[in-house]
């Protein structure tokens, strides 16, 4: 079988406009932070550098002009050089935990690196943008700060996650196949649930199918709530067994390539209550709706307010909690994020999750949510269930 993957020369393409993005913002130097954190943590050394940090952090850092550079601690310098797409890794010396002792590891400082990218640009380092500020730990930040004292610090967050937005073709072949991985896995924990099994064991099941199809794991974790435990926007599979007559909620991510998809499927063991019946109904009217309203140059507040709309004619409009319409990529949930007044405009390309929820309801709670690639000529579901 042939697995759909990014090709290397797809990077130096995304340097290069990062690049472009950094000269028109006044930027000499973007430094991206990455980690091993859930859901958010490895989305920026992903997507430059095709990096899923393991253990420690890294930072990828970009100068205006010349070659980036992967900066590690000890342990990843290997590791990276080995899967990352970029090849020029060094191990920072403020990156080593301060008991470790690594006596045959060449050790670079921040000033050191800093120092050669002043080299690469010609001149003296002003203008810094910070990726990942809000998952960078204090003493990396502080560091950064100590070595980059003579420059102005900028948040470059949504510099990095806007050149996102918009999906290459490759891109769209690996998100296309994490939608199949998906939907294999709603299929084998559908077939899991029923009365007297665990929470966890309908998780299993899913993940089991994902992971046989070449996930590499998941963005979030994957999601199986029951009877009471539906009732919250959040949940984690637990081991509560499943009974007869009660609301079942599926919601599982698979990470693929760095890339993900996401799908929310409720379903019942047995006969439902009529209320929560028509909740569910109207949920995926709603979702499907916003999925037809979806059309480039359209403000997304326009695509979201077809679902919203929806649900506040049948009455459950304060059940619909947060924004309902998303981009999917190297994040499960990412920017652009569409709600009520999120008016920027849809474009051709994008991958976009219309999550409709419906929670803190006193029967519980429910979400239908799917992926859709926009097109010139509408939006093409990523995913086909019953």
């Amino acid at each position: 079988m042939t697995y759909p993957r990014i090709p290397d020369s797809e990077y130096p393409l995304r340097w290069a406009r990062l690049q472009e993005a950094m000269a028109e913002a006044g930027l000499d130097l973007v430094l991206a932070y990455a980690d091993d954190h859930a859901v958010a943590g490895p989305a920026h050394a992903r997507y430059l550098a095709d990096f899923a940090p393991h253990f420690e952090p890294v930072c990828i850092l970009m100068p205006v002009e010349g070659q980036p550079v992967l900066l590690s601690g000890p342990e990843t310098e290997t590791f990276a050089l080995q899967t990352a797409r970029l090849k020029d890794v060094r191990v920072i010396r403020e990156f080593t935990h301060p008991d470790e002792e690594y006596p045959f590891t060449t050790l670079f400082s921040l000033k050191d690196v800093l120092h050669e990218a002043a080299g690469q640009i010609g001149r003296q380092i002003l203008r810094v943008g910070l990726a990942g500020l809000e998952l960078m730990p204090i003493r990396i930040f502080q560091a950064l700060e100590q070595a980059l004292a003579s420059a102005e610090l900028i948040d470059a967050e949504g510099l990095l996650t806007g050149l996102r937005a918009v999906k290459s073709t490759a891109e769209q072949e690996v998100i296309r196949y994490t939608y199949k991985l998906a939907e294999a896995g709603i299929e084998s924990a559908v077939a899991a649930v029923h009365e007297g099994v665990t929470e966890r064991a309908v998780a299993a099941a899913a993940e089991h199918a994902m992971r046989s199809l070449g996930s590499e794991g998941m963005g979030i974790d994957t999601i199986v709530a029951s009877g009471p435990n539906t009732r919250p926007i959040l949940a984690r599979a637990g081991l509560r067994l499943l009974q007869r007559d009660e609301l079942v909620l599926l919601t599982i991510a698979p990470r693929y390539e760095g890339y993900h998809a996401a799908i929310g499927y409720p379903l019942a063991t047995g006969r439902l209550a009529d209320d929560v019946r028509r909740a569910m109904d109207v949920a995926l009217e709603a979702q499907r709706a916003a999925g037809l309203a979806m059309y480039p140059g359209r403000p997304g507040s326009e695509v979201e307010g077809a679902a919203r709309r929806i649900v506040e004619a049948a009455g459950l409009g304060p059940l619909f909690l947060y924004s309902g319409v998303h981009s999917v990529g190297v994040v499960e949930f990412e920017p652009p994020i569409f709600g009520p007044n999120n008016h920027s405009h849809l474009q051709a390309g994008m991958v976009l999750s219309v999550d409709v929820p419906l929670f803190h309801a006193p029967w519980g709670g429910l979400r239908y949510e799917c992926g859709y690639l926009v097109t010139q000529d509408g939006a093409e579901p990523l995913a086909r269930l019953p």
